[in-house]
């Protein structure tokens, strides 16, 4: 289980915070964009070093940012911000 805060803005981990999944986004649409994600992040490992790196990790950055995780805070955007932001297209490896 992974601990959160109190506001349920952050989760803790080794006593590090890190900004929450938007906890609105619907569950099919999450568990795609968790997918992406870890398939970016599988790509980070074969680019480091080479020319496609840069691009590599723009595509999780995209991800991070489709989640809530990165960018604008999601408790800061008002809900058709934060729908447009999760239905956006997210480029994959």
């Amino acid at each position: 289980m992974v601990e959160h805060t109190d506001d349920g803005r952050y989760i803790v981990v080794d006593g590090r915070r890190w900004r929450a999944t938007d906890p609105d986004i619907p569950t099919e649409r999450r568990d795609e964009l968790q997918k992406i994600l870890m398939a970016w992040r599988r790509a980070v490992r074969t680019a480091r070093g080479t020319d496609d790196e840069a691009r590599v990790r723009a595509g999780v950055q995209a991800a991070k940012v489709a989640l809530g995780e990165r960018g604008t805070p999601w408790w800061e955007q008002s809900d058709d911000e934060r729908r447009a932001r999760w239905e956006a297209d997210v480029p994959q490896p």
